[in-house]
């Protein structure tokens, strides 16, 4: 078991898609046993649990509408009250300066983590993704790719590019993320609570966070 961490964390973490958050997060709950709370496992698990939050949430997911802010909110704070002793890292909340009024209204997030990795790394990446899509198998140019370009290993059929995975829709989906994020990084940036890891590579990332929440934590 990984060592408790000796103060209660409540930390955020942020970054675009394609940056390696998963992974990171990932991460972070295992060495310092910190309750991972995604805002979309949450969402989904009350939409399968038909809660009382879920039903009103599934009334705008099956129309294909989003969620509003403020359901987001209530899923979010509701989970939060059922974990108060322990330390938790948030994922995909808020969103926004009114979520995160909302949630600093309830409780007093210590460290928001940014990773900043290049936009251009990223299109770069992800751009390289291509799929299988009769099995699900992926492949990367860069780091995993086909025996024979543009088919599958197993099968000898046809790779495929998801739409998402194009460059010019992974700029698109980046460009919306900054657009969003911009305020939100102000808003606790002014309360200096921001702390950005730089990098182009996970691995490179890694290991400066955990010497910060080491330090943050009290934890070896």
């Amino acid at each position: 078991m990984p060592p408790r961490p000796t103060s209660i964390l409540k930390a955020i973490i942020m970054g675009p898609p394609g940056s390696g958050k998963g992974t990171v997060s990932n991460r972070i709950v295992t060495k310092f046993s910190l309750h991972h709370i995604s805002s979309g496992d949450i969402l989904r698990h009350h939409i399968r649990n038909n809660t009382e939050l879920g039903v009103e949430a599934k009334k705008f997911t099956s129309s294909g509408l989003l969620v509003p802010d403020n359901l987001v909110t209530k899923l979010i704070l509701s989970e939060l009250k059922q974990i108060e002793d322990r330390s938790w890292l948030l994922d995909g909340f808020p969103r926004t300066v009114s979520q995160a009024e909302e949630l600093d209204s309830n409780y007093n997030v210590d460290v928001v983590l940014n990773l900043d990795v290049p936009f251009d790394t990223i299109t770069d990446r992800i751009s390289k993704r291509w799929i299988h899509p009769a099995s699900g198998r992926t492949y990367n140019l860069d780091f995993n790719p086909p025996v024979t370009a543009g088919k599958d290993d197993a099968t000898g059929e046809d790779l495929v590019q998801r739409e998402d995975d194009k460059p010019e829709s992974v700029k698109k989906r980046l460009e919306l993320y900054s657009d969003m994020t911009k305020p939100l990084l102000d808003y606790y940036s002014n309360q200096d609570k921001v702390v950005s890891f730089s990098g182009t590579e996970t691995n490179v990332i890694w290991p400066h966070i955990q010497s910060f929440l080491q330090k943050k934590t009290g934890s070896d």
